[in-house]
């Protein structure tokens, strides 16, 4: 029992002694504190714990460092994936937009190239697009969207590109039209030499890069790098437009008429816009349009009676013949009721000017 006792007293009297620990533990964080703000030696503990300690912190922080960087490395692994796919887009768009401005401003060069082109005579002028051609050895057609109906096209009417003549309209509808080029060979153009002066006519050949010039003489002036224009004759092209360059001369001396090639100038495969004339009928040098030519009418019968409507005048009897016999009395004329006074008619004019 005193063993037990003891015992008891003894752990009763440990646990009544916390306040000689706090003592205990006191006194030493004063004495640390005064040693420490005297010379400062816990610096320098502290210095090498904190390195003992980082490989720990270092330790427990590395999975949740480590799921961090996963995660910003997948996000921006998504994020570069949807930036590249955009920028693709955007080059893609950019790429559309420079090809669309590359045709804009070759169509716009065009149609400068078209406007500069015209000769001064041109009242107005109409660009039409190409809509399909007919490019064989027996036709050389090309269908463009302008008519009667959205541009007043008529037939006959000239139409060029920027480097020279390339044909004219042989149908017209009321919202297209087709192209007869000058190298088909059913067209004719009557043409003249600028060094010369030598006229002649273009015909045809069926190929699209061919002229030929069937109507020149052997011993014609004619030299290869000629440039041809139009001459103005025939009433549908205007003088002076440029057509062709004369590329080949053959000349046989058993025949009478040189083999002369030329190339068009107009690029009649590749265009894309063409222009449609129409041209001041004031100005000298401007063709004649088919239906501007007056016809002359027919005869009225009832108001300008011709020779075998008017009444025939007796013949009077030679001097000294006789008489006939018998003669029948012709019936008196009847009276005409009297007509107001008609002004003078006017002269009609033929299409050259001509009365």
């Amino acid at each position: 029992m005193a063993f037990v006792g003891g015992g008891l007293n003894r752990q009763s009297s440990q646990e009544g002694s916390p306040g000689v620990r706090f003592a205990f533990f006191a006194v030493i964080s004063l004495v640390l504190m005064w040693y420490d703000q005297r010379d400062g030696w816990l610096q320098t503990v502290r210095y090498y714990m904190q390195a003992a300690a980082y490989p720990i912190q270092v330790a427990v922080s590395t999975p949740q460092a480590l799921w961090r960087w996963s995660a910003d490395t997948l996000q921006s692994r998504e994020s570069l994936q949807q930036e590249n796919t955009e920028l693709r887009e955007r080059e893609r768009q950019l790429a559309l937009d420079v090809a669309r401005m590359d045709a804009l401003e070759k169509e716009n060069a065009r149609l400068r190239a078209l406007n500069e082109a015209l000769p001064p005579l041109v009242k107005r002028s109409q660009v039409a697009e190409v809509i399909s051609n007919e490019l064989t050895k027996l036709r050389q057609r090309l269908l463009i969207n302008r008519g009667v109906r959205n541009a007043g096209a008529y037939r006959s009417q000239p139409v060029v590109d920027a480097r020279g003549l390339l044909g004219q309209l042989v149908r017209v509808g009321p919202w297209s039209a087709e192209i007869i080029l000058i190298t088909d060979p059913e067209h004719a153009t009557p043409v003249e030499l600028v060094r010369n002066g030598l006229r002649s006519i273009a015909v045809g050949s069926g190929n699209p890069d061919e002229l030929l010039l069937p109507y020149l003489a052997v011993n014609s002036d004619v030299k290869p790098g000629d440039l041809l224009v139009t001459s103005g004759l025939g009433g549908v092209f205007p003088a002076g437009y440029p057509v062709a360059v004369v590329t080949g001369i053959k000349r046989d001396p058993v025949l009478l008429l040189a083999q002369v090639r030329a190339q068009p100038l107009a690029t009649l495969t590749r265009d894309r816009e063409v222009m449609l004339l129409w041209f001041d009928e004031n100005h000298p040098a401007a063709p004649t349009r088919k239906e501007q030519i007056d016809t002359l009418p027919e005869r009225d019968a009832a108001k300008d009676p011709g020779p075998a409507d008017q009444p025939a005048v007796p013949a009077t009897p030679a001097p000294g013949s006789a008489a006939p016999a018998a003669t029948a009395t012709a019936p008196a004329p009847a009276a005409r009721t009297p007509q107001p006074d008609k002004p003078a008619q006017k002269p009609l004019l033929r299409p050259e000017g001509r009365p």
